[in-house]
């Protein structure tokens, strides 16, 4: 790796943990809650303790002057959820647009399994190995998705999302981003399939104690972190509820500690 990529990867974490916040749903969904008044939520969110947020490179004046010095991802392909199929995620942008953005990494989204995967895997490739070039971590976003994906059992669905995890580090990239499998047991799995570090997705925004049950029993597994986005950036305190994500990723807290640190209320 060079010192370069090595440093950049430094501005996206804390010790080799990362508490991520994706907004890049924007292009997907169009400005929800949370996304409208994004300089608000960035600064919330960063202030609260996350290391980085990641967006479409068009956002990323609205990014600069609002993160308190967090890192800066910038997302290289998307959808919309009133296309013909959200799956069918397309470039949205360049290693070296990135670059000019201001950005410190680079993400891309490939879902394994599905009918699109032979041109992500494809578009992926050539991602990592611009980035390379330019010494730019890439996170991949590699999502265990499709008619064959076995995501009605933990356990094989564990081999799945490792599968897709996998196939990341095959082709370049610096980190990954997966789905939860469910339980810490089965999410090992995921984590021993790779020899990068693996961060969590959010998945369906539940409540505050069930995302931090998910944050911990991930850790538990050997995960990374996290890149959650909806969970946080739609809360009603943004600021708290990461810094309650970054209690649990980078101080080992419990999630019941962790509600109790950040000041969230407890939910009944």
């Amino acid at each position: 790796m060079t010192a370069g990529k090595h440093a950049r990867l430094e501005r996206i974490g804390t010790g080799g943990r990362h508490v991520i916040v994706p907004m890049d749903h924007g292009i997907t969904m169009g400005a929800v809650k949370g996304l409208a008044d994004i300089e608000s939520t960035i600064d919330a969110v960063t202030g609260g303790g996350a290391d980085a947020v990641l967006t479409q490179r068009g956002i990323a004046p609205r990014v600069h002057g609002n993160k308190n010095g967090a890192g800066y991802i910038v997302h290289l392909n998307g959808s919309t959820t009133i296309g013909p199929d959200e799956m069918d995620k397309r470039p949205t942008g360049t290693v070296e647009g990135a670059v000019r953005a201001g950005a410190d990494a680079v993400s891309f989204h490939i879902n394994v399994g599905s009918e699109y995967e032979p041109d992500q895997i494809t578009q992926l490739s050539e991602v990592t190995s611009a980035a390379d070039r330019l010494g730019m971590p890439t996170l991949a976003m590699t999502y265990a998705r499709g008619h064959d994906v076995r995501d009605d059992d933990p356990a094989a669905f564990a081999e799945d999302l490792g599968h897709a995890a996998r196939l990341g580090e095959e082709l370049g990239a610096d980190l990954i981003k997966t789905a939860y499998s469910g339980t810490p047991e089965t999410f090992e799995r995921v984590v021993e399939s790779t020899r990068l570090p693996v961060v969590i997705a959010g998945g369906s925004k539940g409540t505050d104690e069930e995302t931090l049950a998910m944050v911990r029993g991930a850790m538990d597994a050997g995960a990374a972190g996290v890149s959650m986005g909806r969970s946080i950036f739609q809360h009603d305190d943004p600021g708290a509820i990461a810094a309650a994500v970054a209690a649990v990723v980078h101080d080992d807290a419990s999630a019941s500690e962790a509600i109790e640190r950040s000041g969230l209320a407890v939910e009944v």
